[in-house]
Protein backbone atom coordinates (compact mmCIF):
# COMPACT_ATOMS: atom_id res chain seq x y z
CA UNK A 1 0.00 0.00 0.00
CA UNK A 2 2.80 2.41 0.84
CA UNK A 3 4.25 1.85 -2.66
CA UNK A 4 1.00 3.15 -4.19
CA UNK A 5 1.08 6.21 -1.91
CA UNK A 6 4.66 6.92 -2.85
CA UNK A 7 3.86 6.65 -6.56
CA UNK A 8 0.90 9.04 -6.17
CA UNK A 9 3.07 11.55 -4.33
CA UNK A 10 5.75 11.42 -7.02
CA UNK A 11 3.07 11.86 -9.69
CA UNK A 12 1.69 14.93 -7.92
CA UNK A 13 5.15 16.44 -7.67
CA UNK A 14 5.79 15.84 -11.36
CA UNK A 15 2.45 17.33 -12.34
CA UNK A 16 3.22 20.42 -10.26
CA UNK A 17 6.62 20.91 -11.91
CA UNK A 18 6.37 24.03 -14.11
CA UNK A 19 7.41 24.24 -17.74
CA UNK A 20 8.80 27.07 -19.82
CA UNK A 21 7.70 27.14 -23.48
CA UNK A 22 10.36 29.54 -24.74
CA UNK A 23 13.44 28.63 -22.78
CA UNK A 24 14.89 27.06 -19.69
CA UNK A 25 13.66 27.84 -16.18
CA UNK A 26 16.18 28.70 -13.46
CA UNK A 27 17.00 25.77 -11.15
CA UNK A 28 15.08 25.23 -7.95
CA UNK A 29 12.15 23.42 -6.41
CA UNK A 30 8.45 24.25 -6.35
CA UNK A 31 8.03 22.34 -3.08
CA UNK A 32 4.96 20.25 -2.42
CA UNK A 33 1.72 20.75 -4.38
CA UNK A 34 -0.48 23.69 -3.35
CA UNK A 35 1.79 24.68 -0.44
CA UNK A 36 5.05 25.09 -2.32
CA UNK A 37 7.87 26.21 -0.01
CA UNK A 38 5.76 28.72 1.90
CA UNK A 39 6.36 27.21 5.34
CA UNK A 40 10.15 27.22 4.94
CA UNK A 41 10.12 30.76 3.55
CA UNK A 42 8.24 32.18 6.54
CA UNK A 43 10.34 30.40 9.18
CA UNK A 44 11.54 33.05 11.68
CA UNK A 45 15.21 33.86 12.12
CA UNK A 46 16.75 35.93 14.93
CA UNK A 47 19.42 38.14 13.39
CA UNK A 48 19.91 40.81 10.77
CA UNK A 49 21.11 38.57 8.00
CA UNK A 50 20.15 36.92 4.75
CA UNK A 51 17.09 34.75 5.55
CA UNK A 52 18.10 31.08 5.97
CA UNK A 53 15.61 30.05 3.27
CA UNK A 54 17.40 32.30 0.78
CA UNK A 55 20.91 31.50 1.99
CA UNK A 56 20.39 27.73 1.78
CA UNK A 57 18.98 27.85 -1.73
CA UNK A 58 21.70 30.19 -2.98
CA UNK A 59 24.21 27.60 -1.75
CA UNK A 60 22.33 24.84 -3.57
CA UNK A 61 21.10 26.51 -6.76
CA UNK A 62 23.04 29.77 -7.09
CA UNK A 63 21.80 33.39 -6.88
CA UNK A 64 18.89 32.81 -9.28
CA UNK A 65 16.35 30.10 -8.49
CA UNK A 66 12.67 29.29 -8.72
CA UNK A 67 10.21 28.44 -5.97
CA UNK A 68 6.52 28.59 -5.11
CA UNK A 69 5.20 30.83 -2.31
CA UNK A 70 1.57 31.26 -1.22
CA UNK A 71 0.40 29.80 -4.52
CA UNK A 72 2.57 32.06 -6.69
CA UNK A 73 5.32 30.98 -9.09
CA UNK A 74 8.40 32.92 -8.04
CA UNK A 75 11.89 33.46 -9.36
CA UNK A 76 14.20 34.72 -6.62
CA UNK A 77 17.16 36.89 -7.58
CA UNK A 78 20.09 37.58 -5.28
CA UNK A 79 22.42 38.68 -8.09
CA UNK A 80 23.08 42.43 -8.17
CA UNK A 81 23.62 42.57 -11.97
CA UNK A 82 20.34 40.78 -12.68
CA UNK A 83 18.54 42.90 -10.08
CA UNK A 84 19.78 46.09 -11.69
CA UNK A 85 18.74 44.85 -15.13
CA UNK A 86 15.27 44.08 -13.81
CA UNK A 87 14.93 47.55 -12.32
CA UNK A 88 15.97 49.13 -15.62
CA UNK A 89 13.17 47.26 -17.40
CA UNK A 90 10.38 48.59 -15.19
CA UNK A 91 7.21 49.33 -17.19
CA UNK A 92 8.63 47.23 -20.05
CA UNK A 93 9.22 43.59 -19.17
CA UNK A 94 8.49 44.04 -15.46
CA UNK A 95 5.55 45.75 -13.84
CA UNK A 96 5.46 47.81 -10.67
CA UNK A 97 2.69 47.41 -8.15
CA UNK A 98 1.54 51.03 -8.31
CA UNK A 99 0.55 53.37 -11.12
CA UNK A 100 2.30 56.46 -12.45
CA UNK A 101 -0.54 58.60 -11.08
CA UNK A 102 0.13 57.16 -7.64
CA UNK A 103 3.81 58.04 -7.83
CA UNK A 104 3.06 61.57 -9.00
CA UNK A 105 0.49 62.21 -6.28
CA UNK A 106 2.93 61.44 -3.49
CA UNK A 107 6.03 62.90 -5.06
CA UNK A 108 8.94 64.57 -3.29
CA UNK A 109 7.39 68.05 -3.28
CA UNK A 110 4.65 66.72 -1.00
CA UNK A 111 7.29 65.49 1.44
CA UNK A 112 8.72 69.01 1.59
CA UNK A 113 5.30 70.36 2.53
CA UNK A 114 4.80 67.61 5.14
CA UNK A 115 8.04 68.39 6.99
CA UNK A 116 6.32 70.81 9.39
CA UNK A 117 3.75 68.17 10.35
CA UNK A 118 6.41 65.48 10.78
CA UNK A 119 8.39 67.85 12.99
CA UNK A 120 5.46 68.83 15.20
CA UNK A 121 4.10 65.28 15.56
CA UNK A 122 7.51 63.91 16.51
CA UNK A 123 8.18 66.66 19.08
CA UNK A 124 4.79 66.22 20.71
CA UNK A 125 5.23 62.47 21.18
CA UNK A 126 8.82 62.70 22.41
CA UNK A 127 7.75 65.26 25.00
CA UNK A 128 4.96 62.95 26.15
CA UNK A 129 7.39 60.02 26.44
CA UNK A 130 9.79 62.06 28.54
CA UNK A 131 6.99 63.07 30.90
CA UNK A 132 6.00 59.42 31.39
CA UNK A 133 9.60 58.39 32.04
CA UNK A 134 9.79 55.45 29.62
CA UNK A 135 8.09 53.97 26.60
CA UNK A 136 8.45 50.92 24.37
CA UNK A 137 10.13 52.53 21.41
CA UNK A 138 8.78 50.13 18.79
CA UNK A 139 5.24 50.76 19.95
CA UNK A 140 5.83 54.47 20.40
CA UNK A 141 7.33 54.92 16.95
CA UNK A 142 4.42 52.95 15.49
CA UNK A 143 1.93 55.34 17.12
CA UNK A 144 3.77 58.41 15.83
CA UNK A 145 3.86 57.13 12.25
CA UNK A 146 0.26 55.93 12.44
CA UNK A 147 -1.05 59.28 13.66
CA UNK A 148 0.83 61.18 10.98
CA UNK A 149 -0.19 58.91 8.10
CA UNK A 150 -3.83 58.61 9.16
CA UNK A 151 -4.16 62.38 9.32
CA UNK A 152 -2.38 63.16 6.06
CA UNK A 153 -3.79 60.33 3.98
CA UNK A 154 -7.46 60.56 4.95
CA UNK A 155 -7.85 62.93 7.94
CA UNK A 156 -8.57 60.04 10.29
CA UNK A 157 -8.20 60.57 14.04
CA UNK A 158 -8.04 57.39 16.12
CA UNK A 159 -8.83 59.32 19.32
CA UNK A 160 -12.16 60.49 17.94
CA UNK A 161 -13.17 57.24 16.25
CA UNK A 162 -14.01 53.85 17.73
CA UNK A 163 -12.98 51.87 14.63
CA UNK A 164 -9.49 51.08 16.09
CA UNK A 165 -7.65 51.05 12.78
CA UNK A 166 -4.26 50.71 14.51
CA UNK A 167 -5.32 47.45 16.20
CA UNK A 168 -6.56 46.09 12.88
CA UNK A 169 -3.24 47.06 11.29
CA UNK A 170 -1.44 44.91 13.84
CA UNK A 171 -3.85 42.02 13.21
CA UNK A 172 -3.30 42.33 9.47
CA UNK A 173 0.48 42.38 9.96
CA UNK A 174 0.40 39.19 12.05
CA UNK A 175 -1.19 37.32 9.17
CA UNK A 176 1.54 38.22 6.70
CA UNK A 177 3.90 35.71 8.29
CA UNK A 178 1.35 32.93 8.70
CA UNK A 179 0.28 30.06 6.48
CA UNK A 180 -2.49 31.22 4.09
CA UNK A 181 -5.32 29.07 5.46
CA UNK A 182 -8.50 31.14 5.35
CA UNK A 183 -10.76 29.45 7.90
CA UNK A 184 -12.11 30.93 11.16
CA UNK A 185 -9.70 30.60 14.05
CA UNK A 186 -6.52 30.94 11.99
CA UNK A 187 -4.19 33.92 12.13
CA UNK A 188 -4.52 34.34 8.37
CA UNK A 189 -8.32 34.55 8.59
CA UNK A 190 -8.05 37.15 11.36
CA UNK A 191 -5.61 39.10 9.18
CA UNK A 192 -8.08 39.19 6.29
CA UNK A 193 -10.81 40.37 8.65
CA UNK A 194 -8.50 43.10 9.93
CA UNK A 195 -7.87 44.26 6.38
CA UNK A 196 -11.59 44.19 5.64
CA UNK A 197 -12.30 46.49 8.59
CA UNK A 198 -9.58 48.95 7.58
CA UNK A 199 -10.86 49.04 4.01
CA UNK A 200 -14.41 49.72 5.30
CA UNK A 201 -13.14 52.72 7.29
CA UNK A 202 -11.38 54.10 4.19
CA UNK A 203 -14.47 53.50 2.05
CA UNK A 204 -16.74 55.30 4.53
CA UNK A 205 -14.39 58.29 4.71
CA UNK A 206 -14.21 58.46 0.91
CA UNK A 207 -17.99 58.42 0.53
CA UNK A 208 -18.49 61.01 3.30
CA UNK A 209 -15.87 63.28 1.72
CA UNK A 210 -17.47 63.05 -1.70
CA UNK A 211 -20.93 63.77 -0.28
CA UNK A 212 -19.82 66.73 1.84
CA UNK A 213 -17.65 68.30 -0.90
CA UNK A 214 -15.61 69.92 1.89
CA UNK A 215 -11.88 69.50 1.21
CA UNK A 216 -9.64 68.24 4.00
CA UNK A 217 -6.38 69.00 2.14
CA UNK A 218 -5.09 65.44 2.43
CA UNK A 219 -4.08 62.66 0.04
CA UNK A 220 -7.68 61.52 -0.39
CA UNK A 221 -8.55 64.95 -1.80
CA UNK A 222 -5.88 64.48 -4.48
CA UNK A 223 -7.33 61.10 -5.41
CA UNK A 224 -10.87 62.48 -5.66
CA UNK A 225 -9.61 65.23 -7.96
CA UNK A 226 -7.72 62.70 -10.05
CA UNK A 227 -10.92 60.62 -10.46
CA UNK A 228 -12.61 63.60 -12.15
CA UNK A 229 -10.26 63.33 -15.15
CA UNK A 230 -11.66 61.50 -18.15
CA UNK A 231 -8.51 59.47 -18.83
CA UNK A 232 -7.82 58.51 -15.20
CA UNK A 233 -7.09 54.94 -14.18
CA UNK A 234 -8.27 55.59 -10.64
CA UNK A 235 -11.75 54.59 -9.48
CA UNK A 236 -13.15 54.12 -5.97
CA UNK A 237 -11.74 50.62 -5.61
CA UNK A 238 -8.28 51.66 -6.81
CA UNK A 239 -8.28 54.73 -4.54
CA UNK A 240 -9.23 52.70 -1.48
CA UNK A 241 -6.56 50.10 -2.17
CA UNK A 242 -3.94 52.76 -2.87
CA UNK A 243 -4.59 54.41 0.49
CA UNK A 244 -4.53 51.04 2.24
CA UNK A 245 -1.28 50.01 0.55
CA UNK A 246 0.49 53.29 1.24
CA UNK A 247 -0.82 53.45 4.79
CA UNK A 248 0.21 49.93 5.70
CA UNK A 249 3.55 49.84 3.88
CA UNK A 250 4.70 53.22 5.17
CA UNK A 251 3.50 52.58 8.71
CA UNK A 252 5.14 49.19 9.14
CA UNK A 253 8.42 49.82 7.33
CA UNK A 254 9.00 53.32 8.74
CA UNK A 255 8.22 52.47 12.37
CA UNK A 256 10.52 49.46 12.15
CA UNK A 257 13.23 51.58 10.53
CA UNK A 258 13.03 54.25 13.25
CA UNK A 259 13.26 51.66 16.04
CA UNK A 260 16.27 49.95 14.44
CA UNK A 261 17.94 53.28 13.80
CA UNK A 262 17.73 54.36 17.42
CA UNK A 263 18.98 50.96 18.58
CA UNK A 264 22.02 51.06 16.28
CA UNK A 265 22.93 54.60 17.34
CA UNK A 266 22.59 53.74 21.03
CA UNK A 267 24.98 50.81 20.60
CA UNK A 268 27.67 52.99 18.99
CA UNK A 269 28.80 55.99 21.10
CA UNK A 270 31.11 57.25 18.34
CA UNK A 271 28.16 57.47 15.95
CA UNK A 272 26.05 59.23 18.59
CA UNK A 273 28.84 61.75 19.20
CA UNK A 274 29.17 62.56 15.49
CA UNK A 275 25.39 62.90 15.11
CA UNK A 276 25.22 65.20 18.13
CA UNK A 277 27.95 67.37 16.62
CA UNK A 278 26.10 67.68 13.31
CA UNK A 279 22.75 68.55 14.87
CA UNK A 280 24.14 70.97 17.43
CA UNK A 281 25.77 72.80 14.52
CA UNK A 282 22.30 73.10 12.96
CA UNK A 283 20.93 74.56 16.21
CA UNK A 284 23.73 77.15 16.38
CA UNK A 285 22.88 78.29 12.86
CA UNK A 286 19.33 79.30 13.85
CA UNK A 287 18.13 82.60 15.23
CA UNK A 288 15.95 80.59 17.60
CA UNK A 289 17.08 77.02 18.29
CA UNK A 290 13.55 75.90 19.22
CA UNK A 291 12.11 76.51 15.76
CA UNK A 292 11.30 73.47 13.66
CA UNK A 293 13.53 71.76 11.11
CA UNK A 294 13.67 73.48 7.72
CA UNK A 295 14.01 71.67 4.40
CA UNK A 296 17.46 73.17 3.92
CA UNK A 297 18.55 71.85 7.32
CA UNK A 298 17.19 68.42 6.50
CA UNK A 299 19.11 68.27 3.22
CA UNK A 300 22.30 69.40 5.01
CA UNK A 301 22.30 66.42 7.43
CA UNK A 302 25.05 64.55 5.61
CA UNK A 303 26.21 62.27 8.42
CA UNK A 304 22.60 61.67 9.45
CA UNK A 305 21.82 60.30 5.99
CA UNK A 306 24.95 58.15 6.16
CA UNK A 307 23.63 56.68 9.43
CA UNK A 308 20.18 56.16 7.93
CA UNK A 309 21.56 54.32 4.89
CA UNK A 310 23.77 52.11 7.04
CA UNK A 311 20.90 51.31 9.39
CA UNK A 312 18.61 50.41 6.50
CA UNK A 313 21.37 48.34 4.84
CA UNK A 314 21.86 46.16 7.91
CA UNK A 315 18.27 46.22 9.14
CA UNK A 316 16.84 45.13 5.77
CA UNK A 317 13.49 46.82 6.44
CA UNK A 318 12.56 45.81 2.89
CA UNK A 319 13.07 42.02 2.93
CA UNK A 320 12.02 41.65 -0.69
CA UNK A 321 11.06 43.70 -3.74
CA UNK A 322 8.45 42.23 -6.08
CA UNK A 323 8.07 42.71 -9.81
CA UNK A 324 5.46 41.06 -12.04
CA UNK A 325 6.82 39.63 -15.29
CA UNK A 326 4.86 41.07 -18.22
CA UNK A 327 6.61 39.17 -21.02
CA UNK A 328 9.11 36.32 -21.21
CA UNK A 329 12.55 37.56 -20.15
CA UNK A 330 15.77 35.83 -21.09
CA UNK A 331 18.53 36.36 -18.56
CA UNK A 332 21.81 37.65 -19.96
CA UNK A 333 24.70 39.30 -18.22
CA UNK A 334 28.25 39.11 -16.94
CA UNK A 335 27.62 35.91 -14.98
CA UNK A 336 27.77 33.25 -17.69
CA UNK A 337 26.46 30.62 -15.29
CA UNK A 338 23.14 32.51 -15.12
CA UNK A 339 22.85 33.34 -18.81
CA UNK A 340 20.37 31.35 -20.87
CA UNK A 341 17.60 31.07 -18.26
CA UNK A 342 14.13 32.44 -19.00
CA UNK A 343 11.58 33.92 -16.60
CA UNK A 344 8.11 33.32 -18.10
CA UNK A 345 5.40 35.96 -18.36
CA UNK A 346 2.94 35.78 -15.47
CA UNK A 347 5.59 34.79 -12.93
CA UNK A 348 6.77 37.07 -10.14
CA UNK A 349 10.36 38.05 -9.45
CA UNK A 350 11.40 38.44 -5.82
CA UNK A 351 14.57 40.53 -5.41
CA UNK A 352 16.43 40.05 -2.12
CA UNK A 353 18.23 43.27 -1.00
CA UNK A 354 19.95 41.63 1.99
CA UNK A 355 21.81 39.23 -0.32
CA UNK A 356 23.53 42.27 -1.82
CA UNK A 357 23.75 44.29 1.40
CA UNK A 358 25.71 41.54 3.16
CA UNK A 359 27.91 40.66 0.19
CA UNK A 360 31.57 40.96 1.32
CA UNK A 361 32.56 41.74 -2.27
CA UNK A 362 30.46 44.90 -2.07
CA UNK A 363 30.95 45.88 1.58
CA UNK A 364 33.99 45.41 3.82
CA UNK A 365 32.93 43.67 7.04
CA UNK A 366 29.29 43.75 5.89
CA UNK A 367 27.84 42.80 9.30
CA UNK A 368 29.54 45.74 11.03
CA UNK A 369 27.54 48.94 11.55
CA UNK A 370 29.79 51.58 10.01
CA UNK A 371 28.13 54.78 8.70
CA UNK A 372 31.52 56.13 7.58
CA UNK A 373 31.53 53.59 4.74
CA UNK A 374 29.11 56.00 3.00
CA UNK A 375 31.58 58.89 3.05
CA UNK A 376 31.65 60.58 -0.36
CA UNK A 377 28.94 58.32 -1.83
CA UNK A 378 25.55 59.21 -3.24
CA UNK A 379 23.17 59.16 -0.28
CA UNK A 380 19.77 59.68 -1.87
CA UNK A 381 19.58 57.13 -4.69
CA UNK A 382 19.51 53.38 -5.04
CA UNK A 383 22.27 51.49 -6.83
CA UNK A 384 23.37 47.99 -7.80
CA UNK A 385 24.74 47.48 -4.29
CA UNK A 386 22.16 49.39 -2.20
CA UNK A 387 18.44 48.76 -2.43
CA UNK A 388 17.34 49.87 1.02
CA UNK A 389 14.70 52.16 -0.46
CA UNK A 390 14.26 50.42 -3.79
CA UNK A 391 16.15 51.03 -6.99
CA UNK A 392 15.68 51.44 -10.70
CA UNK A 393 13.74 54.08 -12.59
CA UNK A 394 12.20 55.43 -9.40
CA UNK A 395 12.72 54.77 -5.71
CA UNK A 396 10.05 53.43 -3.37
CA UNK A 397 7.34 56.09 -3.30
CA UNK A 398 7.57 56.34 0.50
CA UNK A 399 11.37 56.43 0.66
CA UNK A 400 11.73 60.17 1.13
CA UNK A 401 9.04 60.21 3.80
CA UNK A 402 10.75 57.38 5.71
CA UNK A 403 14.09 59.19 5.59
CA UNK A 404 12.43 62.43 6.65
CA UNK A 405 10.84 60.77 9.68
CA UNK A 406 14.06 59.01 10.67
CA UNK A 407 16.13 62.20 10.43
CA UNK A 408 13.56 64.13 12.48
CA UNK A 409 13.60 61.53 15.26
CA UNK A 410 17.39 61.64 15.38
CA UNK A 411 17.50 65.43 15.44
CA UNK A 412 15.40 65.73 18.58
CA UNK A 413 16.74 62.66 20.32
CA UNK A 414 20.37 63.81 20.12
CA UNK A 415 19.74 67.49 20.88
CA UNK A 416 16.85 67.57 23.34
CA UNK A 417 16.89 64.37 25.38
CA UNK A 418 19.04 62.34 27.69
CA UNK A 419 18.06 58.75 27.09
CA UNK A 420 18.75 55.13 27.80
CA UNK A 421 17.58 52.35 25.52
CA UNK A 422 17.68 48.68 26.44
CA UNK A 423 17.66 45.66 24.17
CA UNK A 424 13.85 45.67 24.04
CA UNK A 425 13.79 49.20 22.63
CA UNK A 426 12.38 50.52 25.92
CA UNK A 427 13.36 54.16 26.05
CA UNK A 428 13.52 56.28 29.17
CA UNK A 429 14.02 59.95 28.55
CA UNK A 430 14.34 63.26 30.30
CA UNK A 431 13.65 66.33 28.25
CA UNK A 432 16.15 69.14 28.07
CA UNK A 433 13.48 71.48 26.72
Amino acid sequence: MWEVGAICLVALLLLDEPKCKNGKLPPGSMGVPFIGETLQFFSPYPSHDIPPFIKNRIARYGPLFRTSLVGQKIVVSADNEINYSIFQQEDKSFQLWYTDSFAELIGREKNRKLLVDVDQTTRRHLQSWAEHGSVDFKQGASQVIFEFLARNLMSYDEKRDSKKVLDNCKTFMDGLISFPLNIPGTVFHASLQGRKKIVKVIEDILQDRRASKVPAHDFLDHLLEEMKNEDTLINDNVAINLIFALFFASHESTSQAVALLVNFVSDHPDVLAELTKEHETILRGRDNENTGITWEEYKSMTFTHMVINESVRIGSITPGLFRKVVQDVEINGKNLFLAGYTIPAGWTVLIIPSAVHFNPEKYDNPYTFNPWRWQGQELHKGSKSFMGFGCGVRLCVGAEFAKLQMATFLHYLVTKYRKKINENYNIGGEANL
